[in-house]
């Protein structure tokens, strides 16, 4: 376990990542990285594409199904 320590980046709060972990990430400065909530804390994950045009369609038909899925969710 890192501990990482918050600092103020402009009018925002940052963490720095240490150079061994944005290697493990396989990220450098200027990529995109997700931070996803799980039940066991938070994840991060690089940047991937795919992911990211199934989440767009997967939001698109929840959207446009709303009304279905909330009987579903009954």
């Amino acid at each position: 376990m890192i501990a990482l320590k918050l600092t103020q980046i402009g009018n925002s709060t940052g963490v720095v990542l240490p150079k061994e972990a944005l290697e493990k990430l396989r990220v450098s400065k200027g990529d995109v990285i997700y931070l996803t909530e799980t039940p066991d804390g938070f994840r991060l994950t690089p940047y991937d594409s795919e992911f990211e045009r199934q989440m767009t369609v997967a939001k698109e038909v929840m959207k446009k199904r709303r009304n279905v899925l909330r009987e579903l969710a009954k």
